[in-house]
């Protein structure tokens, strides 16, 4: 066997029954009651319908006829691409490498973390109650140290749930499983493996490649065979530049004051100005999300007529966006903030306006604070703002 990784720390994050997870958290009346998401064909269904065999897609009347109490509700897809937008957000926190798999699935690679984040186990277990604090979904991870095997543990894992696999136990873990499992394992090619007296993985592997290519072709034989011996080497991949990044912090059901938003805000600003310059980007765009405490939400923004990286420049903005929400806050309360940098751009020269403006030395500061954090850890430098909130009483303020 050969794994090209030494530590188990691919993550696999998915969604437990996305959209219908969606639907019960914004609808109360929904949560514990079997939902469908879709009439004609079932788009996703809670696991109360699952556990009476309802699976997506399936036809309406067939899913009803198994779940006559089920709650049929259309879907809402401007939802449930925010709430995807949400949870991307805390996958960005938690590792710069992250690859989408769809707009409710994820790998990220928290390999060498272990110093200032911790384990994998650790990271992950994080993961999961920021998604279910933050964006207030279910959500499973695998651990593992493929992308093939983390896969495979959040699918065993589901729902709500976290599972390792240790490195050096991957095929105790894999090789009972069912040929189901396996990435290419459809209908047809299960029922030639039962023809062939397989129904499990380490029933694959012990057919052996050659076996497994005379069966099923060269290359799908070469394919089962590699992962039932859990070998996948392909690294997490990045290579699409995100749009935008963004974060967001739950406040709790009690009622907040104007200053401690605002100083949640701030620190917002300050950790996602820092991630704008590591990344080399500059954004245009500014935006504010507020969630009430009836789960409803208002969302503002405003653009800039030149990009920028300057965390004092976004934080005027978010100031401004804040200053307009604030009256809804007064009525409503606020159990989370969020913000977004959008339409980002590479860095690079930028164009002096006209007139000229005497010397800017901010983008100075933030560099000079960047690399402090950067050398002695993010609670090096805190706001005068925030001096009372998460730091320490000596912690060096910087200017508001």
């Amino acid at each position: 066997m050969r794994i090209e990784r030494a530590d188990a720390s691919i993550l696999h994050a998915d969604l437990d029954s996305f959209y219908a997870s969606v639907e019960q958290r914004d609808h109360p009346a929904l949560r514990g009651r079997p939902v469908l998401v879709g009439s004609g064909v079932v788009l996703a269904a809670s696991y109360e319908a699952k556990a009476v065999g309802v699976r997506s897609p399936m036809p309406g009347h067939e899913a009803r006829a198994l779940c006559p109490t089920a709650i049929t509700v259309p879907p809402r897809f401007d939802a449930y691409l925010e709430a995807s937008r949400a949870v991307f957000d805390v996958f960005g926190d938690v590792t710069p490498l992250v690859e989408g798999i769809s707009v409710d699935e994820a790998f990220l690679d928290v390999g060498g973390m272990r110093k200032i984040s911790g384990t994998p186990v650790e990271i992950a277990a994080r993961l999961r109650e920021r998604v279910r604090i933050d964006v207030g979904l279910p959500i499973t991870v695998g651990v593992a140290r493929s992308k093939f095997l983390a896969k495979v543990a959040s699918a065993v894992g589901k729902p709500d749930g976290l599972l390792e696999v240790p490195a050096g136990g991957e095929l105790a873990f894999l090789h009972p499983l069912p040929v189901r499992r396996l990435w290419g394992v459809g209908e047809k090619t299960e029922a030639r493996l039962r023809d062939a007296g397989i129904s499990t993985v380490g029933q694959i592997a012990q057919f052996g490649e050659r076996g497994m290519c005379s069966l099923l072709g060269h290359g799908s034989g070469r394919h089962l065979y590699a992962l039932s011996m859990a070998r996948d080497p392909r690294r997490v991949e990045t290579r699409r530049r995100r749009g935008s990044i963004g974060a967001q912090r739950a406040l709790g059901r009690r009622i907040k004051s104007e200053s401690d938003i605002e100083a949640t805000l701030l620190a917002i600003v300050d950790r996602l100005g820092a991630r704008l310059r590591g990344a080399d980007r500059m954004t245009r765009t500014v935006v504010l999300r507020l969630r009430f405490h009836d789960f409803d939400q208002v969302t503002r923004s405003r653009s800039l007529r030149e990009p920028t990286d300057s965390t004092a420049v976004v934080l005027a903005v978010a100031r401004g966006l804040l200053d307009e929400a604030m009256p809804l806050v007064r009525d409503r309360g606020c159990t989370l903030i969020g913000l977004s940098l959008t339409n980002l751009e590479d860095h690079g020269p930028v164009q002096l306006a006209i007139p000229f403006d005497a010397p800017d030395h901010s983008a100075d500061l933030d560099l000079a604070v960047d690399a402090l954090r950067g050398k002695f850890g993010r609670d090096a430098l805190t706001r005068g703002a925030l001096l009372h909130r998460d730091h320490g009483p000596d912690a060096p303020m910087l200017p508001d």
